[in-house]
């Protein structure tokens, strides 16, 4: 059954409002934690005095914190409930995040990375599985992407705190702002309820063996299913890691922009990814996840090109809100077809595990970028990224259950 009824089809329901706006929250303050690391850590490696490979390793405990709080906490949430352990993993990376403050060892951070990671791989996964369950079919690409542009509004928020706070009282007064994520908690427990599709799935399965990873692989079609979503979203990630990690440094060498004309392209790229996702969603709602990502994805792998031909910084900033808009315009979509690709009782797990195999092995895209950088030239690295493209359309147009995702306009 690919439809669903509301009370109200056309009308925000107030479960669905708090919805919303409790995982766009969510997502805002997990993007928020990582970029505070972003935006503090050419301060953290000359207060510990670390090498390049030990402020490197940071990032990548933290993408390992993710997989695992990912694949702990979409267990749990298939099994005990969605809102529950969704406060869970906020109330965590919170806490880790804030407790950076104290970090005076590369020790110290390596564990509270660790621990944030947690917390915000298994937010994600949870908070896109409540919107799924509690909307029409035909709405959750689109509001899955509005929930995604939290995450985007987030890293703003970052970029002001970083710059008012940092100069004035260092790096660790930036990670108390963690603490911000606890209220919302509060909020979640108060408001939010499991869903009537997450107490039926429960109720039926109650009598039957919980739920484990394997049920993901299960069959060659399911197990082929989820290493190909894996793959697309390795290359999501990548494509995402490549453009805010890197391109702010190219632009400033081919350009010669200061540090503040790259922040102003940033701003333009993430107000293009915005746009991006707001669009795709309704694609995705109206012509079905095929055309939407065939679309997208194509257009990606031609738009990363842009950039090589940009020859002042107003052009700069049209290419990069270009390639902003098509290149992270998907994000929110992956949520929305996995969700739908995988029933209520290991919908969070599916969710959790793919998005976060996806990070952890995407998130290595920036070293393959930096030796490709060392190298080759421009075109070379645009290349790289443009073929990631390509792969993932590839790879999509494989996936046999993607034909049977009805759009909401009766055509597939």
């Amino acid at each position: 059954m690919e439809t669903r009824t509301t009370p109200a089809r056309h009308a925000l329901t107030t479960p669905q409002k708090w919805t919303i706006a409790s995982t766009s929250a969510g997502f805002a303050l997990e993007n928020m934690d990582v970029m505070f690391l972003s935006f503090a850590l050419s301060s953290i490696i000359a207060d510990l005095h670390l090498s390049g490979t030990q402020a490197g390793l940071i990032a990548s405990v933290t993408n390992l914190g993710m997989l695992a709080g990912g694949l702990l906490f979409g267990i749990l949430a298939d099994r005990f409930g969605r809102v529950k352990v969704f406060s869970h993993t906020v109330f965590i990376f919170a806490i880790a995040t804030a407790a950076m403050a104290f970090a005076h060892s590369l020790t110290a951070v390596y564990v509270f990375r660790f621990l944030a990671g947690v917390g915000a791989g298994g937010e994600y996964g949870v908070g896109i599985t409540l919107i799924a369950e509690s909307f029409d079919h035909d709405k959750i690409g689109k509001m899955t992407s509005l929930a995604a542009i939290g995450g985007q509004l987030g890293a703003v928020l970052a970029a002001i705190a970083a710059a008012l706070i940092i100069p004035k009282l260092g790096w660790q007064a930036l990670f108390v702002f963690g603490l911000v994520p606890v209220a919302l908690t509060y909020f979640i427990r108060r408001h939010l309820h499991e869903s009537a599709e997450f107490t039926q799935a429960k109720h039926r399965s109650r009598n039957r063996q919980p739920v484990r990873l394997s049920a993901l692989f299960k069959t060659p079609q399911l197990a082929y299913q989820t290493v190909a979503l894996m793959v697309m979203v390795v290359v999501q990630i990548a494509g995402y890691f490549g453009l805010m990690n890197w391109l702010p440094a190219i632009m400033q060498q081919k350009l010669g922009l200061s540090v503040s004309g790259s922040a102003v392209w940033m701003i333009a790229t993430i107000f293009g990814m915005s746009l991006g996702m707001l669009t795709f969603g309704s694609i995705l709602d109206y012509f079905g996840p095929r055309r939407a990502f065939g679309l997208f994805l194509l257009a990606a792998a031609i738009a990363v090109f842009g950039i090589t031909l940009a020859t002042n910084q107003a052009t700069l900033l049209l290419a990069g809100a270009v390639l902003g808009f098509f290149s992270n315009g998907m994000f929110g979509g992956y949520g929305a077809v996995i969700s739908r690709l995988y029933p209520t009782e290991i919908r969070s797990t599916a969710n959790n595990l793919i998005v976060n195999v996806g990070r952890a092995v995407g998130g290595f895209s920036s070293v393959v970028i930096g030796f490709l950088m060392d190298h080759y030239n421009l075109l070379v690295v645009m290349g790289f990224l443009s073929l990631l493209y390509l792969l993932s359309l590839t790879i999509m147009l494989t996936i046999p259950a993607l034909r049977r995702l009805a759009p909401s306009n009766g055509r597939a």
